[in-house]
Order: C-alpha cells, then structure tokens, then sequence
C-alpha cells in the first residue's frame, strides 16, 4: 500500500515481507522519541547532491555511478541490530526503501520503509520535491 494518497500520518501499514510502511511524520515522531533510528538508504551522491537529515545514519542500499548495490549493506545494517531500536528506512521516494526493509528484516531486525521517502513523488512536470516527500512535510533537512 505504499504511496496511498489517503495514508494518515499516525498508521502502520501492514507489510507481508518487513516491518510496515509508515508516514515521514510518524518515523520522525518514532525517531524523535528515541524508539527508532533513522537510516538513509540513498547513495553518498543523493545525499550530497539533494540534501539529507541531520544525525540520520547512512547505510546505502545502491551507489552511484550506476546504483549499483552497496556490498557493504548487510554487514552496515547488521551493526545497528545491538542497539535493539525499530529501524525507518528512507529513500528517494520510498521504494528502494522497501528493498532495503525487505533485506533488513531477512537479516533478523525490525525495518519499516518510510512512505513518500525524502523528495516524494514526481508532479505533472516530473519534478520532485513538490509533491509529498520528507522535506515537503517540513522535517529537519539539510544540504552540503
């Protein structure tokens, strides 16, 4: 159910295969809380280029050039497993986030994708960052 336009801010969705998808506000609310730890899956250059949350760990899912995948993921997300905390999966746009919540729940931790994911959802122009997104949603971002 990613993606629902009718999504409400304060519910898990149910997943079949990882933790659930939750809105950007709830993960920053779990985050906030210290119940959580918030992991950026997207590359180094999408966090340099486009911009990235504050003390949020990042463990890239794929790596540019190319997005190819990241060999190190599995041991990287594994490391967070002794801090006993949910962990909120953010991406681009909340899909490779589900990829990156798939492998982490294989590998035995509680992992949620991050619905709309940092820069939401292309509009009628095929931009992004106007249409739902962790940065629309006014939480904390920041930019080299």
């Amino acid at each position: 159910m990613p993606h629902s336009a009718d999504a409400r801010a304060d519910t898990v969705h149910t997943a079949t295969d990882y933790a659930g998808d939750i809105s950007p506000q709830l993960a920053f609310a779990w985050w906030q809380s210290g119940e959580a730890l918030l992991v950026d899956v997207r590359s180094d250059a999408e966090r340099a280029w486009v911009g990235f949350v504050p003390d949020a760990i990042a463990i890239a899912w794929t790596q540019w050039p190319g997005m190819t995948p990241n060999p190190d993921f599995d041991q990287d997300i594994q490391s967070l497993a002794s801090l006993n905390r949910k962990l909120l999966l953010l991406c681009r746009s909340g899909v490779r986030s589900i990829a990156a919540a798939r492998r982490a729940t294989e590998l035995g931790l509680v992992a949620y994708n991050i619905l709309e994911g940092f820069e939401g959802d292309p509009d009628e122009r095929g931009q992004r960052g106007h249409k739902k997104g962790w940065r629309l949603r006014g939480l904390p971002w920041q930019q080299s």
